[in-house]
């Protein structure tokens, strides 16, 4: 096989999703589809025409709670492993055999690609690292460290998702070609979001628009509403205009993405009632229902805040309670709720004066005496709790 020929590792991470979203009893509505997706894509998942996957191993590790359709249906996805891998055994046997007539790291690789689509971990690992032994050409090995960091990646493993782009990125630096080059920024895409860099990840997912070719990932499509999605909090306004509404890619798909589109043309416009909902269409549809943005959508919604409040500040030394309330379409008494925090913990530079009802703009350096008696509080309150916090609470 030529080093630029990619062995077809492959494994569904869509699958983990929708185990999480069977986890959740807040996405009750998404159950029945999940359930069907689920278990259809153990059976006949059809990433790779050459096997038929038949994922015993995985299913194998679902919570109890998630039975199979049928009683019978693990044992025989378990037997149709067993077989498909006694060929790849006896294919690699003969190459060894052959004295050097027959490349057996060909082989190796196919075994260690179907351990992966099935989902067996355990063997699928030690495969791995056995291919890797016997291959030579750099863009093959460069394949089975992606292998490996997309098999973490469907364990939710993120340390050893960072520990395996580490080692993609130094065998690129050797020799990598283009396309696995900018594979890899995808990867890393994906692990910065895991991890709350959204920076990071808007920067890479931006720069990959035009070259996206890790499929092996997620759909265009999916790739496109990621990129959004980071850039909202990842991009400031100019970037925003520039990268994100001027990209042929992103408008051409716009029309399939209605409330991302609302979501980050509401923001570059000002329309701040539109951007708070749209804002809480993106939580519920988007956010909470990806394992890998789910933890993080709290933070999310808040750093968009955030950012429109900010935005608006920027346009003015002071304005009105009633206007500012009526700009995001909600209460006089949830604006001064919300910005009393972000106040507190100096997120956005401004002092609410309560009598005449407005609020004025200060540098970062100019505290009101109530607010910082209020951080103060504030701040003991999650010195006591820390412990006890979730990520998500963050």
């Amino acid at each position: 096989m030529a080093d630029n020929d990619s062995v077809p590792i492959r494994i569904n991470l869509k699958l983990p999703q929708y185990v999480f979203q069977l986890q959740e009893q807040d996405l009750s509505n998404l159950h029945e589809d999940a359930k069907k997706s689920l278990w259809e894509g153990i059976e006949k998942d059809g990433m790779c025409p050459a096997w038929s996957s038949k994922m015993a191993p995985y299913a194998k590790t679902l919570p109890s709670f998630l039975q199979p359709p049928s009683s019978d249906l693990i044992a025989k996805l378990e037997a149709k492993n067993e077989e498909e891998l006694k060929k790849f055994d006896e294919k690699i046997k003969a190459a060894e055999e052959s004295l050097g007539e027959t490349d057996p790291s060909e082989s190796m690789r196919e075994k260690a690609g179907y351990l992966c689509q099935i989902g067996d971990k355990e063997r699928a690992l030690p495969a791995i690292d056995a291919a890797f032994e016997k291959t030579a050409g750099i863009g093959a090995r460069i394949d089975l460290v992606l292998a490996k960091i997309r098999l973490a990646m469907f364990y939710n493993e993120k340390s050893r998702v960072e520990t395996d782009i580490k080692e993609a990125q130094e065998l690129i630096e050797k020799g990598g070609d283009w396309d696995r080059r900018n594979r890899l920024k995808v990867y890393r895409a994906l692990h910065f979001l895991s991890i709350r860099n959204f920076k990071e990840a808007a920067d890479l997912l931006i720069d990959s628009l035009s070259t996206y070719t890790a499929s092996e990932l997620m759909d265009y499509d999916e790739f496109v509403e990621l990129t959004v999605l980071a850039a909202g909090i990842g991009c400031d306004r100019a970037a925003i205009k520039t990268k994100i509404l001027a990209s042929a890619e992103i408008n051409a798909l716009m029309p399939q993405m209605p409330v991302l589109t609302s979501l980050i043309k509401s923001l570059y416009d000002t329309k701040y009632a539109e951007l708070f909902a749209s804002l809480a269409e993106v939580e519920q549809q988007y956010l909470m229902p990806n394992p890998i943005l789910a933890p993080h959508a709290r933070y999310y919604v808040r750093e968009m805040r955030v950012k429109a409040y900010t935005q608006i500040l920027e346009s003015y030394q002071s304005l009105t309670m009633e206007r500012m309330s009526k700009a995001f379409g909600v209460s006089p008494s949830f604006i001064d709720a919300d910005l009393s925090k972000f106040i507190a913990n100096r997120r956005v530079s401004c002092v609410i004066d309560k009598v005449s009802g407005v609020i004025t703009k200060t540098s970062g350096a100019q505290r009101n005496d109530k607010y910082s008696l209020y951080e103060q509080v504030l701040n003991a309150g999650d010195a006591l709790l820390n412990g006890k916090r979730n990520f998500s609470d963050l």
